[in-house]
């Protein structure tokens, strides 16, 4: 059998960011082979990944690209199994690589971002060494309007929650308004915006509770309409107290500022997935039965 150096074993590490012991039984096992050691490396993280890849993955990261002349961004959420790993720094690197990727490259979907050379390979070299499961699950991208002084801002709050605006004004009013969406997270841009059977349904509801008020209907007619205003003002970015000043409204303070709000995106890390409620009581049971 070669004789495997500490020196080989490092390089090995140094080329996998693997631990010590799995790299120096890949070199045992691969007759000091350095690429062939690797190969084996990458085939058994590959396996690896193919077992844990069950587990719920609730935590993670955003990772946020944006283009030195604004033009152009991209965020994306990176999930993992606990926040201690979403600290990471290869984790985060890894993140912000894809980011730029899914700005750059402009893929249609998930399936041609994970078809881009090295994702797939990086993702799996990451779960291998970190030992959790580890998903890109979404991303999103956009691009300022050419030939207009629009632009993009980007905001990540803690790492979890990641924006992108398009607006045009002075740079501070564009990530002021990254801020205040990351803080109130605005499910429509404009009133227009709101669909009509959104609309409905909250009536609906607000008229049902006026009723059982026992007010005059004229009285119920101002209350519902109340109702919804507040809503469409709670729902809407533009509609919404800005956080900087509440007295005004954002598209009070964006007129004050001379600026306008063309769109924007945002990301927050597990938003929708159901994590595994862990009953620790009942697994101390079963580990002393």
């Amino acid at each position: 059998m070669a004789e495997i150096s500490a020196g080989l074993v490092k390089e090995l590490r140094d080329m996998t960011g693997l631990g010590m012991m799995e790299c120096k039984k890949a070199l045992a096992e691969a007759g000091g082979d350095l690429k062939k050691a690797e190969e084996l490396l990458r085939i058994k993280s590959g396996a690896k990944a193919g077992k844990i890849a069950g587990r719920v993955a609730a935590e993670g990261v955003i990772g946020a690209y944006l283009s030195p002349d604004a033009k152009l961004g991209a965020l994306v959420e990176l999930n993992c199994e606990t926040d201690f790993v979403a600290k990471n720094e290869d984790f985060v690197d890894y993140a912000q690589v894809l980011a730029e990727l899914a700005a750059t490259r402009s893929p249609a979907d998930l399936a041609a971002l994970f078809a881009y050379p090295g994702v797939e390979t990086q993702r799996q070299n990451l779960v291998q060494k970190i030992n959790e499961n580890i998903t890109i699950r979404r991303f999103s991208r956009m691009q300022a309007q050419s030939n207009s002084p629009a632009r993009l801002s980007q905001y990540v709050h803690s790492g979890r929650i990641g924006v992108l605006v398009e607006y045009e004004g002075a740079d501070e009013t564009g990530r002021d308004v990254a801020m205040h969406i990351s803080f109130s997270r605005p499910a429509y841009l404009t009133k227009a915006e709101v669909p009509a059977d959104v609309v409905d349904r909250e009536r609906g509801i607000l008229a049902a509770r006026a009723k059982e008020s026992g007010k005059p209907a004229e009285i119920v007619t101002k209350m519902v309409e109340g109702g919804l205003g507040k809503f469409l003002a709670e729902s809407t970015l533009l509609g919404q107290p800005f956080i900087k000043d509440d007295k005004l409204s954002v598209e009070k303070m964006l007129t004050a500022k001379k600026s306008k709000v063309l769109g924007y995106r945002f990301l927050v890390v597990g938003e929708g997935i159901e994590k595994k409620k862990t009953d620790f009581a009942a697994e101390i049971a079963a580990m002393t039965r």
